[in-house]
């Protein structure tokens, strides 16, 4: 499994001839080098709709006839802007032809906003993306929830991408804590220094963890790593 980190919560994952997008926040985004007419996906998932996650999804989404997969009403939003969708709600699954997806809940909110228009787009949600019998954790933008000890005692998380910026998501503390409910293979923070409110120290956070006894790794930005 190949994976990118642009920055915030944007990944691309590449596994079994698939390419998948994760919060494609690439415009914009003071970490990303990358222009989106050089992305190629299969697959966008959308946590929820604030701009800087759903970011460049549809402009990508339209340039490469990608699916989007979302909650049911950020979907239904995208595929009114002309994009392919699979909306998808809290707690479901569905069998792709590349695996699996499921939603798990998060602690957020949701909304487009288009000029002074406040569109509603649903619940938030996390990710779990099942390929080749390896298990992706993506908590979206949440706070921290006791549920997490259940993603992880009814899967088994080989990699979780947890956020650590505070203010709008769990800090660095929080997402420890979370680790240690989840027990995935490998933590790896994001949703940290894009803008002064979420400012923090990636190491710290990994350093923590490992003092609990887990793997932590931060992603340097734009780089592809194999896991």
């Amino acid at each position: 499994m190949k994976i990118t980190y642009f920055g915030h919560s944007a990944f691309m994952i590449k596994e079994n001839n698939f390419t998948f997008l994760i919060d494609p926040y690439i415009s914009g985004n003071p970490h990303t080098k990358v222009s989106i007419e050089d992305i190629k996906a299969d697959y966008i998932l959308l946590t929820h709709g604030h701009g800087d996650h759903i970011g460049d999804a549809l402009k990508i989404a339209k340039n490469n006839n990608s699916v989007i997969i979302a909650p049911a009403e950020l979907a239904y939003y995208c595929e009114r802007k002309g994009a392919r969708i699979h909306p998808m709600h809290i707690g479901g699954g569905f069998n792709f032809e590349f695996g699996r997806v499921k939603l798990t809940q998060a602690l957020h909110g949701s909304a487009v906003t288009e000029g002074d228009q406040v569109i509603y787009t649903g619940n938030p949600c996390g990710f779990l993306l099942m390929i080749n019998g390896r298990t992706v954790y993506h908590a979206g933008d949440t706070g921290l929830f006791s549920d997490m000890k259940l993603i992880g005692e009814l899967n088994k998380i080989d990699i979780a991408l947890l956020p650590i910026g505070d203010n709008f998501t769990m800090g660095v503390d929080d997402a420890v804590y979370a680790a240690n409910l989840i027990k995935p293979a490998l933590s790896i923070p994001m949703h940290y220094n894009t803008f002064g409110y979420i400012m923090q120290d990636p190491e710290e956070f990994v350093e923590k963890i490992g003092n609990k006894g887990y793997k932590g790794l931060v992603l340097e930005m734009n780089k592809e790593y194999e896991l």
